[in-house]
């Protein structure tokens, strides 16, 4: 009988040691496949993030490829350098986990998409930074509405309402300007669940404001969006209200957050009944018995067992590099996201329903 093979850990580098950089860095940590082997980032306090953890530091990522050291790369980097640090990855062979958004336009987006199918199976060892699709929440979300105890699907109400403090636009005078709004930075997160529960995004319709902050940029927009699936949505996004109606307020997967379990900030509504996420309260009609406002509609809390989906992220990716699975949100994912986050922006701005093929 042979002895069975034992694999090594994958070798992993971290571009970019800023906040998602450093939860990057400590997923692969926690992950029993995988070793962190460099973190790449000019700055001294990565330089010393690097000695303390007793990894190799490098002030860019031409000095990492050239070191040869590493299987897989996490990048998590400003928007603009994704595609040309991407590209400079799959051209050295490595799998790698891109941050959303993939790219700062659709037009760059798709010439990323464009040069990776070039390189032939790289496409399938590219991994988008949607960690909410490896979310226990939005997992559960899913199954629900393909299990049929909503009926078909009506229509989805959304809310990302919460409030960013003028020192988040101090330390990045860049988030005021076009670009740095919370459609780019935050909705397209919203964006990605959206599709996960009612499909691809068919047209959209939006109208924006900065009337608060009175920056160049949005600090609010009411978007409505129908899918081919038939499904409506309504969703409603601020950086600038005082609310507790975000993802990250209520669902419990971030500590770094104020938390509102009781709150929600998605209803899926459907012809025998709705779903409020994530406090996954589900509301149905008893089988058998007509369906009407004047009736009386059971209520129960859905059984919700929790993980940190940044590591099921991380453990994904582990075999996605080593081309056990596809990827869970492919670059085609992170390019249809972006389409959508871009729809929304020409929809705000010239008044009329935009359509996507």
């Amino acid at each position: 009988m042979s002895e069975k093979t034992i694999e090594s850990p994958l070798r992993v580098a971290v571009v970019g040691a800023g906040y998602m950089g450093r939860a990057h860095i400590q997923a692969v940590q926690d992950c029993p496949n995988a070793r962190l082997i460099a973190i790449v980032d000019p700055s001294l306090d990565a330089a010393e993030l690097a000695a303390g953890l007793q990894v190799a530091h490098h002030a860019n990522l031409a000095s990492l490829l050239a070191s040869a050291c590493t299987d897989a790369v996490v990048l998590a980097t400003p928007n603009a350098l994704h595609v040309d640090q991407t590209l400079q990855c799959v051209q050295a062979g490595l799998a790698v986990l891109l941050e959303k958004p993939v790219a700062t336009s659709v037009a760059e987006a798709e010439r990323l998409v464009k040069h990776v199918n070039a390189e032939g199976a790289a496409l399938a060892r590219i991994l988008v930074g949607h960690h909410r699709a490896h979310s226990a929440i939005m997992q559960q979300a899913c199954a629900v509405i393909a299990s049929g105890q909503l009926g078909r699907i009506v229509a989805i109400q959304g809310a990302a309402l919460f409030y960013k403090p003028d020192r988040y636009f101090e330390s990045g005078p860049w988030r005021r300007e076009i670009g740095g709004g919370p459609v780019l930075l935050n909705l397209i997160h919203e964006v990605h669940n959206l599709r996960m529960m009612a499909g691809s995004v068919l047209q959209v319709q939006a109208l924006s404001s900065h009337a608060i902050r009175g920056h160049a940029v949005e600090d609010t927009v009411s978007i409505g969006l129908r899918f081919d699936s038939g499904v409506l949505a309504s969703f409603l996004l601020s950086d600038t209200a005082a609310s507790s109606r975000s993802w990250e307020q209520t669902s419990q997967e971030n500590t770094a957050y104020d938390s509102h379990p009781e709150e929600d900030c998605y209803l899926i509504t459907g012809t025998h009944g709705s779903l409020a996420v994530p406090s996954m309260q589900m509301q149905r009609y008893p089988e058998g018995q007509e369906r009407s406002w004047w009736l009386p509609l059971e209520t129960q809390t859905l059984p919700l067992q929790r993980w940190d989906p940044i590591a099921r992220q991380m453990a994904h990716f582990v075999d996605v590099a080593r081309g056990r699975t596809p990827p869970l949100v492919s670059l085609r994912d992170g390019l249809d996201n972006l389409r959508v986050t871009e729809a929304v922006m020409e929809a705000a701005h010239s008044g009329r329903t935009v359509s996507l093929n």
